[in-house]
């Protein structure tokens, strides 16, 4: 297995870039490559200030590495934001895996994995993400103890994601149109895989109209079975929805979109769904209210990161349902300074990022 860190270069693929993530800050990033196993994995440790990096590993088919090395970034910012808004004591990092799961995954490649988590020593805890699972994780749990989410530990996290994501849209639905919230509403779900298929459930409970959209025919087939009464159709961003609930990939968000979207307010488990920041202020202009990703769909952290502290379930169930009073707090705050709830949202993590302890001064 060989392991190299990360250079600035002339491509300016980590610290030279000309994109917002130029001036992320990103304390540590790793490359992996296994030739034995065809594993290659990056991973990114983004801030470590209120404790070891925690993050989902993502198994996906990138059409470049310099491609997965930008969403691995993008992500492990993302995991800092999320850990600092939900008033966890952990940092943000992220893992990518380089390949299609259904073709290279095997036990001797996630067992090559773990090894290299391992390598990080404890500053990078690893979990599931798109293309892996709780039974992925328990074959890498063989070689490193730096994993959550296995099905010897608390398992698969997309139930408390989709809680999550539910509860952050509820509160906003109750802010904008009262204390009716999502009852009698028109939810868009836009992918249906193991966080959506749940929160299309707990939609449909509280009495949303839901129609759902995914690129994968099965997994509607499966959603199907299950919900009849749900609508599919190609696309849910353009949808005569009242909520659009991104909860596939990133970034369906942009200057173009943002034109197309018909719902009042955007909340979904989708990491990273804006293009960029200025797409934030582009849906205020045009009345939509964006939920923060990071804020709405930490429910899985937290329940993951329970395993690292060691709290009970009803202290996880407690700090996932407290995800609505993170939202409510912020528009408020929003509605009262004028700033828009992404601002808004953002000062809470650098309030909480600038009051951490200097680590070095704990350990001595």
């Amino acid at each position: 297995m060989t392991i190299t860190p990360a250079r600035a270069d002339s491509l300016g693929l980590v610290f030279d870039r000309t994109d917002e993530l130029g001036t992320a800050g990103h304390e540590q990033v790793v490359f992996c490559r296994d030739p034995a196993t065809g594993l290659r994995a990056i991973v990114a440790i983004h801030d470590t200030r209120l404790g070891p990096a925690l993050g989902g590993t993502r198994f996906y088919l990138y059409t470049s590495e310099a491609k997965a090395l930008t969403d691995v970034l993008r992500l492990s910012q993302g995991m800092t934001h999320k850990a600092a808004a939900a008033g966890i004591a952990l940092g943000g990092g992220k893992a990518v895996i380089i390949g299609d799961p259904a073709t290279i995954k095997t036990p001797a490649l996630l067992a090559a994995y773990g090894r290299f988590v391992d390598s990080l020593s404890g500053r990078y805890f690893t979990a599931a993400d798109v293309g892996t699972t709780a039974q992925d994780l328990d074959v890498v749990a063989t070689t490193t103890r730096y994993v959550v989410g296995s099905n010897g530990g608390s398992g698969d996290s997309g139930f408390s994601t989709a809680c999550g994501v539910f509860s952050a849209m509820r509160s906003t639905a109750e802010h904008r149109w009262g204390e009716g919230g999502l009852r009698g509403t028109r939810v868009g779900v836009e992918g249906v895989g193991k966080v959506g298929t749940h929160l299309v459930a707990l939609l449909l409970e509280e009495g949303a109209e839901v129609t759902v959209a995914d690129a994968s025919e099965a997994a509607v087939a499966r959603l199907l079975e299950r919900q009849p009464g749900v609508t599919v159709r190609h696309s849910v961003l353009n949808a005569p929805v009242d909520v659009y609930a991104p909860c596939a990939l990133g970034a369906t968000l942009t200057p173009s979109s943002v034109g197309t979207i018909r719902a009042s307010i955007v909340c979904g488990a989708a990491n990273n769904q804006l293009l960029d920041s200025s797409v934030a202020r582009l849906l205020q202009g045009r009345g939509i209210t964006w939920v923060p990703d990071y804020v709405a769909n930490a429910g899985g952290l937290i329940q993951v990161a329970g395993e690292i502290g060691d709290r009970t379930a009803d202290e996880v169930r407690s700090g996932i349902a407290g995800i609505a009073d993170t939202m409510r707090a912020i528009l408020r705050r929003s509605e009262y300074s004028g700033r828009l709830p992404s601002e808004v949202a953002a000062d809470i993590v650098a309030e909480r990022l600038a009051a951490a302890p200097n680590r070095d001064e704990v350990r001595s």
